[in-house]
C-alpha cells in the first residue's frame, strides 16, 4: 500500500522513481526466491494421483489378507466375504485390547485379544461383488450383487472418532438385508490359533479362559461386554440407522482396565450421535487424510512398486496415531496369530523404520511415549540385582513393555540382551530426524544409559586388552560368545552415549566406561563366509532374521566409506541368502536395504521384488503363521533407501537408484539433522535438488549432479571431494541446486505404465 501511495504522489522526483523501480524490482525478486523455495516448484493434484494409488477388486475378498482395510491409530476394520456363509464381513478391531493378566507375563496372559465382527447377511444368494480402497479418502467402496438384487457399499473408520461407520444402500429385492454382531472368544490368541492347527508347542496346558460375552440393549443401542479374569474388559457399542432402503450402521469400541469404564466410553460416545452428525464426521476424516498425505511426495517409474509405497503410507497412519498403540505385529488389524504382540527383537523396529524419512515423526511418538512412559517396567525385565542400573526388553511384551524377564549372560539360557538397546537407535532416529532435545534428553538418554549397562558386568578382558561379552542370543540364531548382534549394539550404543552426553552437557560417571568399551570392544567374529553369529558359532541355519548384520545396516558401523565393507557385506548376505529354508518376508527387505547401504540400487531392486513375487499378498499385507505388519513397511523403507540416505552425517541423495528407474521425483523427504529433500532425476541423471534446514545442522550433500549450481537462496556450495559440498544453511533457510545451465523443474508424478496393481482382479 506505501508504494502505491508514494507512487502516485504528484511531486515524487525521477530519484524517487528510480528508487522505487529499483525496490520494486528486489521485492519481487524476493518474492520469486522466496515462492520458489516455499514449494511452488511442486505440483500435484493429490486425488488424481492418489487414486492411481488405489486397490481394487474385481471380486470378493475372502479373508484378511485379501480385503480392504481401515483403520484410525486405534481402531480398525477390514471388509470381505465369510467364508463358507452367504455374508459379507465387517471386523471390529482395537489395538489397544489387551489381556493383563497379574500371574502371567507371557504373551498368553498379556497379549491382544480378539474381539468380533458384523456380517451382513443379504436376501438373496451373492453371486459377485467389486470394492475400491479409496486410499486418498480412507474409505471402501463397493456392490454386493446378489439373486435378489445389490447392496452398494460405504466404509471407514472415521480419523477424529472412535467410530467405525458403514453406510449401505440397496434395490427393492435387498432392502430387508440385516446386520448381526458375533463376538470372538476373548482367550489368547496364541492359545486359539494353537487350538486350531493342533501344535502341541504353542498349547498352553493350564490356561484358563476368560469369561464368555455378554450382550444387551438399552436405550437405543446394542452393546456387548468382554470381561476379563483380571478385571476390566472391551465394550462393544453399535447403532442402526434405518431408512427405507439405507441404512448406516455405527460402531463404538473402548478398552479399560482394570475398572469397566469402557462401557460407558462406548455408549457415551454413540448416545447423542444423530445422521445430521455423520457429514460432519465424513469431512473431519477426509481432512484429516487429505493434510496427512503431502506431508511428502514420491513418484517412480515403476507403478507397481509406487502404489505399493502409497499403500505402506496409507497404513502407517491406519494402524498408529499420537495418543494410539504401538506397531506392534498385527496394529488394528488382529487375527488368530502366534504373535499377538509387540515383537522387540526385529518387528517393532523395521515397523517404524519409514516413519522418519518420509516426514511423518508425528506416527513415530507412541514409541517414544511407550519407551518413556514405562520405565519402571523395562527395569523390572531384568532380574532384580540388575535393577538399580539396568533395564531390558524381553522378545515379546505387552504395550506397557511388561514381559518375562530377561535371563542374565554367560549362562546356557538365551540371554536375549539386545532388544532395548536396538529400540533406543529408532529413538535415536526420531530425535536425529526431528532434532527434538526433549526425546534425547528426557527418553533416550536414560533409557539407552540402562541398556548399556546390563552389558557392562559381562565383559571380560583378554591379555591384548580386548574386551569380551560373555554368551547372549541372537535372533533367532543362537547364543555365542561375542555374539555379533550385541557387540554391534553395544559399540553403537556407547559411541551414541558418548555423542549424547556431549550434546546435553552431561558429566555422566560412566563416560570413561564408555569411552573403554568403545575403543577396546573386540572385532566381529567372522569366516570365510563373512560375518558370524558370534565367536566360534558360524551362520549355518536359515532364518530370516539378520541380527548378526547390524553393523552394516541399520547402524552404518561398517559402512560404503570403509575399505573392504563393502566386500564383506556381500559376502555376508550371499551366505544368508544362499542357505534354504527361511528365506522369507524381511529376509528380501533387510537385503535390500544392505545393499542400498553400499550404493547398489539394482541389487537392492532386486532383492525387493523378490518380495513382491514369493510373500506379498493382494492388499499388501503378509502373513506367515499369522500377520505380521512390519515386513511391507520396511518395504517403504527400501525404497527411502534408493532415494536418500543421512547416515553419518552427509545427505546422499539417489545414492542407490536402481538404474531402470530413469525418472524419479520426490519432496519434503527428511534426513537426519531436520532437513527436507526435494529431488529429481531425469534421464538417469539428477536435475535437481532442494535443500531445507529446520534446524541449522551442519549439512554436507553427497551427489552425482554434474557441476551443481546454486539456483535459488543464499547459501554457499563449497566442494570438499568430489561428489561432497558444503552448503551453510541457517536454521529455516532453503537453497535451491540445479545442473549447470538447467531450470527449476516442476514437481509432479513421473510418467510410467499402470496403475491399481493390488486388490484382486
Amino acid at each position: 500500500m506505501r508504494f502505491r501511495n508514494w507512487k502516485s504522489n504528484s511531486k515524487k522526483t525521477y530519484q524517487q522513481e528510480n528508487i522505487y523501480g529499483h525496490m520494486k524490482k528486489l521485492l519481487l525478486l524476493t518474492i520469486a526466491i522466496w515462492y520458489l523455495t516455499a514449494g511452488c516448484y511442486s505440483q500435484t493434484d493429490w486425488k488424481s494421483f492418489m487414486s492411481r494409488q488405489d486397490m481394487t477388486w474385481t471380486r470378493l475378498p475372502q479373508t484378511w489378507y485379501e480385503a480392504p482395510f481401515m483403520g484410525n491409530g486405534s481402531m480398525g476394520s477390514y471388509i470381505c466375504k465369510e467364508p463358507g456363509k452367504n455374508a459379507i464381513r465387517v471386523d471390529v478391531g482395537n489395538s489397544m485390547v489387551h489381556d493383563h493378566r497379574t500371574d502371567d507375563a507371557s504373551i498368553y496372559g498379556r497379549g491382544r485379544l480378539l474381539i468380533g465382527y458384523f456380517l451382513l447377511h443379504p436376501v438373496g444368494e451373492i453371486k459377485s461383488g467389486d470394492l475400491r480402497l479409496d486410499l486418498w479418502n480412507a474409505e471402501t467402496t463397493g456392490c454386493i450383487r446378489t439373486t435378489r438384487g445389490e447392496i452398494k457399499l460405504r466404509a471407514c473408520v472415521t480419523s477424529e472418532s472412535p467410530y467405525i461407520l458403514v453406510e449401505a444402500e440397496a434395490t427393492a429385492g435387498e432392502k430387508e438385508f440385516t446386520w448381526k454382531f458375533y463376538p470372538e472368544n476373548t482367550d489368547s490368541p496364541r492359545q486359539l490359533n494353537a487350538i486350531r492347527k493342533g501344535n502341541k508347542n504353542h498349547l498352553k496346558k493350564d490356561y484358563v479362559s476368560n469369561p464368555a460375552p455378554q450382550l444387551s440393549a438399552r436405550n437405543g443401542l446394542s452393546l456387548c461386554w468382554q470381561p476379563l479374569l483380571a478385571g476390566g474388559g472391551t465394550a462393544t457399542a453399535w447403532k442402526e440407522i434405518r431408512k427405507e432402503n439405507t441404512s448406516t450402521l455405527i460402531v463404538s469400541n473402548a478398552h479399560s482396565f482394570p475398572g469397566t469404564e469402557a462401557l460407558q466410553k462406548a455408549e457415551t460416545a454413540l448416545a447423542s450421535l444423530q445422521e445430521a452428525d455423520l457429514p460432519v464426521l465424513r469431512k473431519a476424516h477426509r481432512e484429516w487424510w487429505h493434510n496427512y498425505y503431502p506431508q511428502s511426495f514420491v513418484s517412480l517409474p515403476d507403478k507397481k512398486m509406487e502404489n505399493f509405497y502409497w499403500a505402506q503410507m496409507y497404513k502407517l497412519a491406519s494402524a498408529t496415531r499420537t495418543g494410539g498403540g504401538l506397531l506392534d505385529n498385527s496394529g488394528p488389524w488382529q487375527v488368530l496369530t502366534p504373535w499377538p504382540n509387540a515383537w522387540w527383537n526385529l518387528n517393532v523396529q523395521l515397523s517404524y523404520w519409514s516413519v522418519y524419512p518420509s516426514n511423518r515423526l508425528e506416527l513415530g511418538m507412541p514409541l517414544v511415549d511407550a519407551i518413556g512412559n514405562n520405565l519402571d517396567n523395562l527395569i523390572n525385565n531384568v532380574p532384580e540385582p540388575y535393577r538399580k542400573d539396568a533395564a531390558a526388553l524381553p522378545v515379546a511384551t505387552d504395550f506397557t513393555l511388561t514381559g518375562a524377564t530377561v535371563n542374565v549372560p554367560g549362562t546356557e539360557k538365551k540371554a536375549q540382551v539386545g532388544n532395548l538397546t536396538w529400540i533406543c537407535h529408532n529413538l535415536w532416529l526420531q530425535y536425529r530426524f526431528s532434532m527434538d532435545e526433549s526425546i534425547l534428553r528426557n527418553t533416550l538418554y536414560p533409557t539407552l544409559r540402562r541398556a548399556v549397562n546390563f552389558y557392562l558386568p559381562f565383559l571380560t578382558e583378554d591379555k591384548s586388552g580386548k574386551l569380551h561379552l560373555k554368551r547372549t542370543y541372537s535372533p533367532e540364531y543362537g547364543t555365542a560368545e561375542d555374539c555379533n548382534y550385541d557387540i554391534a549394539l553395544l559399540r553403537w550404543g556407547c559411541n551414541t552415549l558418548l555423542e549424547a552426553s556431549r550434546i546435553l552437557s552431561v558429566d555422566d560417571e560412566l563416560i570413561p566406561r564408555w569411552k573403554q568399551v568403545a575403543e577396546h570392544l573386540t572385532d566381529y567374529p567372522q569366516d570365510e563366509n563373512g560375518m558370524m553369529i558370534g565367536k566360534d558359532v558360524p551362520f549355518s541355519r536359515s532364518h530370516r532374521h539378520y541380527s548378526h548384520l547390524l553393523m552394516f545396516y541399520p547402524l552404518y558401523l561398517l559402512n560404503a566409506e570403509q575399505n573392504g565393507s563393502k566386500e564383506l557385506m556381500e559376502k555376508s548376505v550371499e551366505h544368508w541368502h544362499s542357505l534354504p529354508g527361511n528365506i522369507l518376508g524381511y529376509t528380501y527387505t533387510g537385503a535390500s536395504s544392505l545393499y542400498a547401504a553400499f550404493g547398489e540400487g539394482d541389487k537392492a531392486l532386486e532383492k525387493l521384488n523378490g518380495l513382491f513375487a514369493r510373500t506379498l499378498r493382494p492388499n499388501t499385507m503378509y502373513m506367515e503363521s499369522g500377520p505380521v505388519i512390519e515386513t511391507p513397511l520396511s518395504g517403504a523403507q527400501c525404497i527411502h533407501d534408493m532415494l536418500l540416505q543421512s547416515w553419518g552425517g552427509k545427505i546422499r541423495v539417489f545414492p542407490a537408484v536402481p538404474s531402470q528407474w530413469k525418472d524419479v521425483q520426490f519432496k519434503d523427504l527428511r534426513t537426519e539433522g531436520a532437513f527436507l529433500v526435494s529431488a529429481v532425476r531425469k534421464g538417469g541423471k539428477t536435475s535437481f535438488i532442494r535443500i531445507k534446514s529446520l534446524a541449522g545442522e551442519p549439512c554436507i550433500l553427497r551427489t552425482d549432479m554434474a557441476n551443481p549450481v546454486v539456483k535459488a537462496g543464499n547459501a554457499t556450495l563449497t566442494l570438499q571431494k568430489e561428489g561432497e559440498y558444503l552448503l551453510d544453511l541457517k536454521k529455516g533457510e532453503s537453497v535451491i541446486l540445479t545442473a549447470a545451465g538447467g531450470n527449476i523443474p516442476v514437481i509432479s508424478p513421473v510418467g510410467g505404465e499402470g496403475e491399481n496393481y493390488f486388490g484382486l482382479k
